[in-house]
Protein backbone atom coordinates (compact mmCIF):
# COMPACT_ATOMS: atom_id res chain seq x y z
CA UNK A 1 0.00 0.00 0.00
CA UNK A 2 1.08 3.75 -1.26
CA UNK A 3 1.59 6.38 1.59
CA UNK A 4 -1.45 7.90 -0.15
CA UNK A 5 -3.26 4.77 -0.57
CA UNK A 6 -2.58 4.48 3.10
CA UNK A 7 -3.35 8.04 4.91
CA UNK A 8 -6.80 7.85 2.28
CA UNK A 9 -7.21 4.41 4.53
CA UNK A 10 -6.98 5.67 8.07
CA UNK A 11 -9.33 8.86 7.02
CA UNK A 12 -12.38 6.59 5.69
CA UNK A 13 -12.17 3.88 8.13
CA UNK A 14 -15.00 2.49 10.47
CA UNK A 15 -14.24 2.59 14.18
CA UNK A 16 -11.82 0.81 15.75
CA UNK A 17 -14.00 -1.98 16.79
CA UNK A 18 -13.93 -3.15 13.32
CA UNK A 19 -11.53 -4.06 11.07
CA UNK A 20 -9.51 -0.93 11.28
CA UNK A 21 -7.32 -1.43 14.32
CA UNK A 22 -4.28 -2.84 12.20
CA UNK A 23 -5.18 -0.17 9.32
CA UNK A 24 -5.07 2.98 11.90
CA UNK A 25 -2.02 1.28 13.37
CA UNK A 26 -0.59 0.42 10.01
CA UNK A 27 -0.55 3.82 8.83
CA UNK A 28 -0.22 5.83 12.12
CA UNK A 29 3.08 3.68 12.01
CA UNK A 30 3.75 4.52 8.40
CA UNK A 31 3.27 8.44 9.09
CA UNK A 32 5.13 8.81 12.13
CA UNK A 33 8.45 6.92 10.73
CA UNK A 34 8.80 9.54 8.60
CA UNK A 35 8.88 12.28 10.74
CA UNK A 36 12.30 13.30 9.76
CA UNK A 37 10.78 14.39 5.98
CA UNK A 38 9.88 17.96 5.95
CA UNK A 39 7.96 17.79 3.42
CA UNK A 40 5.58 15.04 4.49
CA UNK A 41 1.77 15.59 4.75
CA UNK A 42 -0.67 15.17 7.51
CA UNK A 43 -2.89 11.79 6.96
CA UNK A 44 -4.96 12.61 3.73
CA UNK A 45 -4.24 16.01 4.19
CA UNK A 46 -2.23 19.03 2.25
CA UNK A 47 -1.45 20.31 6.05
CA UNK A 48 2.49 19.74 6.37
CA UNK A 49 4.36 18.21 8.98
CA UNK A 50 6.33 21.51 10.40
CA UNK A 51 5.94 21.84 13.84
CA UNK A 52 9.07 20.34 15.85
CA UNK A 53 8.95 19.02 19.56
CA UNK A 54 10.45 22.60 21.28
CA UNK A 55 6.64 24.05 18.89
CA UNK A 56 4.95 21.72 20.41
CA UNK A 57 5.83 22.19 24.45
CA UNK A 58 5.63 26.27 23.76
CA UNK A 59 2.31 26.05 22.00
CA UNK A 60 1.11 24.00 25.26
CA UNK A 61 2.32 26.25 27.05
CA UNK A 62 1.30 29.51 25.21
CA UNK A 63 -2.37 28.39 25.30
CA UNK A 64 -2.87 28.40 29.24
CA UNK A 65 -0.35 31.33 30.34
CA UNK A 66 -2.38 34.18 29.81
CA UNK A 67 -3.76 37.32 31.17
CA UNK A 68 -5.10 35.11 33.85
CA UNK A 69 -1.78 34.61 35.45
CA UNK A 70 -0.55 38.07 34.78
CA UNK A 71 -4.05 39.82 35.60
CA UNK A 72 -6.49 38.18 37.40
CA UNK A 73 -4.48 35.51 39.69
CA UNK A 74 -4.42 38.58 42.53
CA UNK A 75 -8.53 38.14 42.29
CA UNK A 76 -8.34 34.69 42.91
CA UNK A 77 -6.16 34.89 45.62
CA UNK A 78 -8.29 37.45 47.67
CA UNK A 79 -11.25 34.57 47.64
CA UNK A 80 -9.68 31.43 48.30
CA UNK A 81 -6.59 32.47 50.30
CA UNK A 82 -3.19 31.67 49.46
CA UNK A 83 -3.22 27.98 50.60
CA UNK A 84 -6.73 27.43 49.13
CA UNK A 85 -5.27 29.44 46.32
CA UNK A 86 -2.39 26.63 45.66
CA UNK A 87 -4.67 24.02 46.83
CA UNK A 88 -6.92 24.97 44.07
CA UNK A 89 -4.69 25.49 41.19
CA UNK A 90 -2.94 21.80 41.95
CA UNK A 91 -6.22 20.44 42.26
CA UNK A 92 -6.98 21.74 38.60
CA UNK A 93 -2.88 21.01 37.51
CA UNK A 94 -3.89 16.80 38.18
CA UNK A 95 -6.89 17.35 36.62
CA UNK A 96 -5.52 18.53 33.20
CA UNK A 97 -2.68 15.95 33.49
CA UNK A 98 -4.64 13.47 33.60
CA UNK A 99 -6.64 14.63 30.61
CA UNK A 100 -3.36 15.07 28.73
CA UNK A 101 -2.55 11.56 29.54
CA UNK A 102 -5.48 9.95 28.34
CA UNK A 103 -5.16 12.31 25.10
CA UNK A 104 -1.77 11.13 24.31
CA UNK A 105 -2.63 7.96 23.53
CA UNK A 106 -5.16 9.13 21.14
CA UNK A 107 -2.98 11.61 19.66
CA UNK A 108 0.15 8.96 18.98
CA UNK A 109 -2.45 6.40 17.41
CA UNK A 110 -4.64 8.74 15.66
CA UNK A 111 -2.55 11.85 15.05
CA UNK A 112 -4.95 14.00 13.04
CA UNK A 113 -5.32 17.69 12.96
CA UNK A 114 -8.64 18.70 14.82
CA UNK A 115 -8.39 15.10 16.59
CA UNK A 116 -11.10 15.74 19.21
CA UNK A 117 -14.20 16.07 17.28
CA UNK A 118 -12.72 13.16 15.15
CA UNK A 119 -12.34 11.08 18.22
CA UNK A 120 -15.71 11.99 19.41
CA UNK A 121 -17.13 11.29 15.87
CA UNK A 122 -15.42 7.76 16.01
CA UNK A 123 -15.64 6.60 19.71
CA UNK A 124 -19.42 8.51 20.80
CA UNK A 125 -21.13 9.43 17.04
CA UNK A 126 -21.54 11.56 14.69
CA UNK A 127 -23.56 13.80 16.51
CA UNK A 128 -21.64 14.33 19.76
CA UNK A 129 -18.08 14.94 16.88
CA UNK A 130 -20.46 17.81 15.75
CA UNK A 131 -20.77 19.71 18.37
CA UNK A 132 -17.48 18.82 20.19
CA UNK A 133 -15.77 20.66 16.66
CA UNK A 134 -18.51 23.71 17.62
CA UNK A 135 -17.69 23.64 21.15
CA UNK A 136 -13.71 23.94 20.94
CA UNK A 137 -14.45 26.36 17.90
CA UNK A 138 -16.36 28.54 20.15
CA UNK A 139 -14.17 28.69 22.74
CA UNK A 140 -11.40 30.10 20.55
CA UNK A 141 -13.17 32.38 18.84
CA UNK A 142 -15.39 34.56 21.64
CA UNK A 143 -11.01 34.37 22.93
CA UNK A 144 -9.89 36.15 19.84
CA UNK A 145 -12.14 38.83 20.45
CA UNK A 146 -11.37 39.65 23.75
CA UNK A 147 -7.30 39.29 23.03
CA UNK A 148 -7.56 41.77 20.10
CA UNK A 149 -9.56 44.02 22.29
CA UNK A 150 -7.10 43.57 25.35
CA UNK A 151 -4.13 44.39 22.91
CA UNK A 152 -5.43 47.87 21.85
CA UNK A 153 -6.30 48.87 25.56
CA UNK A 154 -2.64 47.52 26.18
CA UNK A 155 -0.73 49.81 23.60
CA UNK A 156 -2.49 52.79 25.40
CA UNK A 157 -0.42 53.09 28.09
CA UNK A 158 2.11 53.88 25.64
CA UNK A 159 0.36 55.89 22.72
CA UNK A 160 -2.73 57.29 25.06
CA UNK A 161 -3.34 59.88 21.68
CA UNK A 162 -4.42 57.03 19.86
CA UNK A 163 -7.73 55.19 18.83
CA UNK A 164 -7.37 51.89 20.64
CA UNK A 165 -9.29 49.85 17.40
CA UNK A 166 -6.40 51.04 15.60
CA UNK A 167 -3.59 49.05 18.00
CA UNK A 168 -6.49 45.97 17.50
CA UNK A 169 -6.42 46.26 13.79
CA UNK A 170 -2.71 45.65 13.48
CA UNK A 171 -2.63 43.13 15.96
CA UNK A 172 -5.32 41.73 13.01
CA UNK A 173 -3.41 41.74 10.51
CA UNK A 174 -0.25 40.87 12.52
CA UNK A 175 -1.29 37.11 13.82
CA UNK A 176 -3.61 36.69 10.27
CA UNK A 177 -0.42 36.94 8.71
CA UNK A 178 2.18 34.42 10.88
CA UNK A 179 -1.28 32.19 10.73
CA UNK A 180 -1.44 32.41 6.78
CA UNK A 181 2.30 32.02 5.71
CA UNK A 182 2.82 28.61 6.87
CA UNK A 183 2.25 26.35 9.86
CA UNK A 184 6.31 27.01 10.44
CA UNK A 185 5.64 30.66 10.56
CA UNK A 186 2.84 30.36 13.32
CA UNK A 187 5.10 27.46 15.33
CA UNK A 188 8.09 29.79 15.05
CA UNK A 189 5.84 33.20 16.51
CA UNK A 190 4.08 31.28 19.06
CA UNK A 191 7.58 29.57 20.40
CA UNK A 192 9.10 33.12 20.56
CA UNK A 193 6.11 34.83 22.03
CA UNK A 194 5.69 32.18 24.93
CA UNK A 195 9.08 32.19 25.61
CA UNK A 196 9.07 35.66 26.55
CA UNK A 197 6.40 34.64 28.57
CA UNK A 198 8.23 31.98 30.51
CA UNK A 199 11.26 34.16 30.91
CA UNK A 200 9.39 36.79 32.12
CA UNK A 201 7.60 33.83 35.28
CA UNK A 202 11.26 32.35 35.71
CA UNK A 203 12.29 35.95 37.09
CA UNK A 204 9.55 36.70 38.61
CA UNK A 205 9.95 33.76 40.82
CA UNK A 206 13.71 33.99 41.38
CA UNK A 207 13.39 37.22 42.04
CA UNK A 208 10.96 36.85 44.37
CA UNK A 209 12.51 33.74 46.40
CA UNK A 210 15.95 36.18 46.65
CA UNK A 211 13.59 38.82 48.38
CA UNK A 212 11.40 36.12 50.44
CA UNK A 213 14.61 35.10 51.84
CA UNK A 214 16.13 38.52 52.45
CA UNK A 215 18.52 38.55 49.94
CA UNK A 216 16.99 41.37 47.93
CA UNK A 217 15.52 43.99 49.71
CA UNK A 218 11.47 44.33 50.10
CA UNK A 219 9.74 47.86 50.61
CA UNK A 220 7.40 47.63 53.86
CA UNK A 221 10.05 45.16 55.40
CA UNK A 222 12.90 45.27 57.68
CA UNK A 223 13.37 41.58 57.56
CA UNK A 224 13.49 38.66 55.38
CA UNK A 225 9.49 38.18 54.64
CA UNK A 226 9.86 34.37 54.31
CA UNK A 227 6.29 32.80 54.05
CA UNK A 228 4.45 33.82 57.37
CA UNK A 229 1.83 35.54 54.91
CA UNK A 230 0.91 32.03 53.61
CA UNK A 231 -0.86 31.42 56.75
CA UNK A 232 -1.53 34.73 58.66
CA UNK A 233 -4.82 34.52 58.65
CA UNK A 234 -5.17 31.25 59.06
CA UNK A 235 -5.50 28.36 56.37
CA UNK A 236 -8.60 29.47 54.72
CA UNK A 237 -9.55 32.61 55.92
CA UNK A 238 -12.49 33.21 54.11
CA UNK A 239 -14.04 28.80 54.13
CA UNK A 240 -13.81 26.24 52.14
CA UNK A 241 -16.38 27.01 49.39
CA UNK A 242 -14.69 29.58 47.84
CA UNK A 243 -11.53 27.42 47.42
CA UNK A 244 -14.13 25.14 45.12
CA UNK A 245 -15.22 28.09 43.19
CA UNK A 246 -11.74 29.01 42.66
CA UNK A 247 -11.26 25.39 41.50
CA UNK A 248 -14.01 25.78 38.94
CA UNK A 249 -11.73 29.14 37.29
CA UNK A 250 -8.39 27.05 37.95
CA UNK A 251 -10.36 24.23 35.10
CA UNK A 252 -11.16 27.60 32.82
CA UNK A 253 -7.52 28.38 33.22
CA UNK A 254 -5.51 25.48 32.01
CA UNK A 255 -7.54 25.38 28.97
CA UNK A 256 -5.17 25.83 26.05
CA UNK A 257 -2.98 22.18 27.04
CA UNK A 258 -5.53 20.58 25.19
CA UNK A 259 -3.78 22.33 22.18
CA UNK A 260 -0.92 19.31 22.28
CA UNK A 261 -3.98 17.08 20.32
CA UNK A 262 -5.00 20.29 17.70
CA UNK A 263 -1.20 20.27 16.77
CA UNK A 264 -0.52 16.64 16.46
CA UNK A 265 -1.81 16.17 12.64
CA UNK A 266 1.10 18.72 11.44
CA UNK A 267 3.87 17.57 13.63
CA UNK A 268 7.16 16.29 13.40
CA UNK A 269 7.32 12.88 14.55
CA UNK A 270 4.17 12.87 16.65
CA UNK A 271 4.81 9.31 18.46
CA UNK A 272 7.96 11.11 19.97
CA UNK A 273 6.95 14.81 20.55
CA UNK A 274 3.47 14.16 21.88
CA UNK A 275 4.07 12.16 24.47
CA UNK A 276 7.16 14.26 25.49
CA UNK A 277 4.79 18.08 25.34
CA UNK A 278 2.45 16.07 28.10
CA UNK A 279 4.98 14.94 30.46
CA UNK A 280 6.61 18.44 30.68
CA UNK A 281 3.51 20.50 30.47
CA UNK A 282 2.74 19.35 34.06
CA UNK A 283 5.69 19.95 35.89
CA UNK A 284 6.09 23.53 34.00
CA UNK A 285 1.91 24.46 35.01
CA UNK A 286 3.11 23.59 38.85
CA UNK A 287 6.40 25.70 38.78
CA UNK A 288 4.76 28.69 36.66
CA UNK A 289 1.33 29.19 38.14
CA UNK A 290 1.98 27.57 41.79
CA UNK A 291 5.31 29.30 41.51
CA UNK A 292 3.79 32.47 41.03
CA UNK A 293 1.13 32.49 43.52
CA UNK A 294 3.45 31.34 46.41
CA UNK A 295 6.11 34.33 45.69
CA UNK A 296 3.06 36.49 45.21
CA UNK A 297 1.13 35.15 48.71
CA UNK A 298 4.63 35.66 50.65
CA UNK A 299 5.20 39.31 50.14
CA UNK A 300 2.02 40.88 49.14
CA UNK A 301 -0.62 40.47 52.31
CA UNK A 302 -3.44 38.37 50.27
CA UNK A 303 -5.65 41.14 51.02
CA UNK A 304 -3.78 43.39 48.98
CA UNK A 305 -2.87 41.37 45.68
CA UNK A 306 -4.39 42.41 42.81
CA UNK A 307 -6.15 44.98 44.25
CA UNK A 308 -6.68 47.08 40.81
CA UNK A 309 -3.36 46.11 39.99
CA UNK A 310 -1.33 43.32 38.60
CA UNK A 311 -0.05 41.22 41.49
CA UNK A 312 3.58 40.86 39.64
CA UNK A 313 3.62 44.87 39.05
CA UNK A 314 3.37 44.77 42.73
CA UNK A 315 6.11 42.74 43.46
CA UNK A 316 8.40 44.14 41.11
CA UNK A 317 7.46 47.88 42.05
CA UNK A 318 7.96 47.10 46.03
CA UNK A 319 11.22 45.11 45.47
CA UNK A 320 12.38 48.70 43.30
CA UNK A 321 12.72 47.36 39.96
CA UNK A 322 12.43 50.57 37.53
CA UNK A 323 9.60 50.50 35.20
CA UNK A 324 8.17 47.84 36.23
CA UNK A 325 4.71 48.27 34.90
CA UNK A 326 5.97 48.99 31.85
CA UNK A 327 7.93 45.81 31.67
CA UNK A 328 4.86 43.76 32.78
CA UNK A 329 2.50 45.58 30.82
CA UNK A 330 5.28 44.29 27.27
CA UNK A 331 5.10 41.33 29.06
CA UNK A 332 1.23 41.09 28.98
CA UNK A 333 0.71 42.40 25.52
CA UNK A 334 3.19 39.60 24.05
CA UNK A 335 0.55 37.00 26.38
CA UNK A 336 -2.06 39.03 24.57
CA UNK A 337 -0.34 38.09 21.32
CA UNK A 338 0.65 34.58 22.02
CA UNK A 339 -3.28 33.53 22.66
CA UNK A 340 -4.77 35.03 19.66
CA UNK A 341 -2.07 33.42 17.59
CA UNK A 342 -2.72 30.12 19.24
CA UNK A 343 -6.82 31.52 19.51
CA UNK A 344 -6.62 31.58 16.01
CA UNK A 345 -4.59 28.47 14.49
CA UNK A 346 -6.53 26.31 17.01
CA UNK A 347 -9.80 27.74 15.46
CA UNK A 348 -8.58 27.37 11.62
CA UNK A 349 -7.91 23.83 11.95
CA UNK A 350 -11.61 23.11 13.76
CA UNK A 351 -13.00 25.00 10.50
CA UNK A 352 -10.45 22.81 8.69
CA UNK A 353 -11.20 19.58 9.98
CA UNK A 354 -15.24 20.17 9.80
CA UNK A 355 -15.01 20.53 5.92
CA UNK A 356 -12.67 17.53 5.75
CA UNK A 357 -15.09 15.18 7.64
CA UNK A 358 -17.93 17.27 5.72
CA UNK A 359 -19.78 18.29 8.92
CA UNK A 360 -19.69 21.50 6.27
CA UNK A 361 -19.00 21.96 3.59
CA UNK A 362 -15.35 20.52 1.85
CA UNK A 363 -13.96 23.32 0.16
CA UNK A 364 -12.84 24.87 3.66
CA UNK A 365 -10.66 22.28 3.88
CA UNK A 366 -8.83 23.45 0.47
CA UNK A 367 -5.12 24.27 1.23
CA UNK A 368 -2.49 26.67 -0.29
CA UNK A 369 0.53 25.01 -1.72
CA UNK A 370 2.38 25.88 1.75
CA UNK A 371 -0.67 23.92 3.34
CA UNK A 372 -2.18 26.58 4.80
CA UNK A 373 -6.27 26.26 4.90
CA UNK A 374 -6.95 29.50 4.14
CA UNK A 375 -10.75 29.47 3.95
CA UNK A 376 -10.81 27.87 6.91
CA UNK A 377 -8.40 30.85 8.68
CA UNK A 378 -10.87 33.30 6.18
CA UNK A 379 -13.64 32.06 8.84
CA UNK A 380 -12.12 31.56 12.12
CA UNK A 381 -10.62 35.20 11.71
CA UNK A 382 -14.41 36.11 10.64
CA UNK A 383 -15.46 34.73 13.71
CA UNK A 384 -12.67 36.49 16.10
CA UNK A 385 -14.06 39.73 14.57
CA UNK A 386 -17.89 39.33 15.09
CA UNK A 387 -17.00 38.30 18.66
CA UNK A 388 -14.92 41.55 18.42
CA UNK A 389 -17.56 43.33 17.85
CA UNK A 390 -20.39 41.72 20.05
CA UNK A 391 -18.04 42.81 22.95
CA UNK A 392 -18.39 46.51 21.70
CA UNK A 393 -22.04 46.61 20.73
CA UNK A 394 -23.57 44.04 22.78
CA UNK A 395 -21.32 43.64 25.78
CA UNK A 396 -23.76 43.02 28.48
CA UNK A 397 -26.23 40.58 26.06
CA UNK A 398 -24.40 38.84 23.33
CA UNK A 399 -21.15 38.38 24.12
CA UNK A 400 -21.87 37.71 28.10
CA UNK A 401 -23.78 34.51 26.65
CA UNK A 402 -20.57 33.99 24.40
CA UNK A 403 -18.34 34.21 27.15
CA UNK A 404 -20.39 31.67 29.65
CA UNK A 405 -20.25 29.36 26.77
CA UNK A 406 -16.85 29.71 26.38
CA UNK A 407 -15.53 28.89 29.52
CA UNK A 408 -17.11 25.94 29.65
CA UNK A 409 -17.20 24.44 26.13
CA UNK A 410 -13.10 23.54 26.84
CA UNK A 411 -14.32 21.59 30.00
CA UNK A 412 -16.84 19.58 27.65
CA UNK A 413 -14.14 18.76 25.18
CA UNK A 414 -11.75 17.91 28.30
CA UNK A 415 -15.04 14.82 29.05
CA UNK A 416 -15.16 13.67 25.44
CA UNK A 417 -11.62 13.23 25.36
CA UNK A 418 -11.16 11.33 28.16
CA UNK A 419 -14.44 9.06 27.51
CA UNK A 420 -13.10 8.66 24.09
CA UNK A 421 -9.62 7.09 25.32
CA UNK A 422 -11.90 4.43 27.18
CA UNK A 423 -13.67 3.41 24.31
CA UNK A 424 -10.82 3.47 21.92
CA UNK A 425 -9.00 1.22 24.64
CA UNK A 426 -11.58 -1.39 25.06
CA UNK A 427 -11.74 -1.68 21.11
CA UNK A 428 -8.66 -2.15 20.35
CA UNK A 429 -8.36 -4.90 22.49
CA UNK A 430 -11.77 -6.60 21.61
CA UNK A 431 -10.24 -6.44 18.31
CA UNK A 432 -7.55 -8.79 18.69
CA UNK A 433 -4.87 -6.55 19.45
CA UNK A 434 -2.23 -6.00 22.53
CA UNK A 435 -1.99 -2.94 24.62
CA UNK A 436 2.08 -3.39 23.98
CA UNK A 437 0.86 -2.71 20.50
CA UNK A 438 0.14 1.01 21.12
CA UNK A 439 3.13 3.44 20.23
CA UNK A 440 1.96 5.32 23.74
CA UNK A 441 -0.32 3.77 26.66
CA UNK A 442 -2.22 5.80 29.04
CA UNK A 443 -0.34 5.33 32.15
CA UNK A 444 -2.53 3.84 34.91
CA UNK A 445 -5.70 2.85 32.68
CA UNK A 446 -8.16 2.65 33.42
CA UNK A 447 -7.95 5.10 36.53
CA UNK A 448 -6.35 7.34 35.18
CA UNK A 449 -9.08 7.73 31.96
CA UNK A 450 -12.21 7.18 34.71
CA UNK A 451 -10.23 9.72 37.03
CA UNK A 452 -9.92 12.62 34.47
CA UNK A 453 -13.50 11.83 33.11
CA UNK A 454 -15.41 11.81 36.57
CA UNK A 455 -13.48 15.27 37.65
CA UNK A 456 -13.96 16.95 34.48
CA UNK A 457 -17.68 16.26 34.47
CA UNK A 458 -17.97 17.34 38.24
CA UNK A 459 -16.36 20.13 37.75
CA UNK A 460 -18.81 20.82 34.48
CA UNK A 461 -22.22 20.19 36.94
CA UNK A 462 -21.11 21.36 40.29
CA UNK A 463 -21.10 24.78 38.55
CA UNK A 464 -24.65 24.70 39.64
CA UNK A 465 -23.75 25.40 43.17
CA UNK A 466 -21.39 29.20 42.01
CA UNK A 467 -24.28 31.74 41.73
CA UNK A 468 -22.00 33.69 40.00
CA UNK A 469 -21.48 31.05 37.34
CA UNK A 470 -24.82 29.22 37.38
CA UNK A 471 -26.01 30.83 34.15
CA UNK A 472 -22.75 29.86 32.37
CA UNK A 473 -23.78 26.20 33.04
CA UNK A 474 -27.26 27.14 31.51
CA UNK A 475 -26.16 29.27 28.56
CA UNK A 476 -23.91 25.96 28.12
CA UNK A 477 -26.53 22.97 28.25
CA UNK A 478 -29.12 25.49 25.79
CA UNK A 479 -26.19 25.39 23.48
CA UNK A 480 -25.24 21.66 23.46
CA UNK A 481 -29.14 21.07 22.45
CA UNK A 482 -28.84 23.63 19.99
CA UNK A 483 -25.48 21.76 17.91
CA UNK A 484 -27.40 18.32 18.44
CA UNK A 485 -30.14 19.80 16.73
CA UNK A 486 -28.52 21.49 14.40
CA UNK A 487 -26.71 18.46 13.35
CA UNK A 488 -29.92 16.97 12.89
CA UNK A 489 -30.96 19.25 10.51
CA UNK A 490 -27.86 19.42 8.86
CA UNK A 491 -28.53 15.62 8.32
CA UNK A 492 -31.88 15.79 7.46
CA UNK A 493 -31.34 18.45 4.64
CA UNK A 494 -29.00 16.16 2.92
CA UNK A 495 -30.89 12.95 2.84
CA UNK A 496 -33.70 14.58 1.47
CA UNK A 497 -31.51 16.99 -0.81
CA UNK A 498 -28.50 14.56 -1.87
CA UNK A 499 -25.37 16.44 -3.74
CA UNK A 500 -21.83 15.46 -5.23
CA UNK A 501 -19.55 16.48 -2.37
CA UNK A 502 -16.18 18.75 -3.67
CA UNK A 503 -12.94 16.59 -2.64
CA UNK A 504 -11.06 18.48 -0.53
CA UNK A 505 -7.88 20.20 -2.58
CA UNK A 506 -5.19 23.04 -3.29
CA UNK A 507 -6.19 26.57 -3.76
CA UNK A 508 -3.67 27.87 -6.56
Amino acid sequence: MSQTESDTAVQSQPPVSDTSAEATAHASSDETSGGTDHTKHALHTNLKRGMESRHLQMISLGGVIGTGLFLSSGYTIQQAGPIGTILAYAIGAVIVYLVMLTLGELSVAMPVTGSFHVYAERFIGPGTGFVIAIQYWMTWTVALGSEFTAAGLLMQRWFPDTPTWMWSAACIVLIFTLNALSVRFFAEAEFWFASIKVFAICAFIVIGLLAIFGVIPMKGYTHAPLFGNLVKDGIFPNGFMPVFATILTVNFAFSGTELIGVTAGETRDPETAVPKAIHTTLWRLVLFFIGSIVVMCALIPWRQAGVGESPFVLVFSSIGIPYAADIMNFVVLTAVLSASNSGLYASTRMVWSMGHEGMIPRWFAKTTRHGVPLLALCAAMAGGLLALLSSVVAASTVYLVLVALSGLSAVVVWIAIAYCQIVFRKRWVASGHQVDELKYRTPGYPYTSWGAFILCTASFLLVFFDKEQRFALGAELVFIVLCYGAYFVQRWWRKTHPREEDTPAQLP
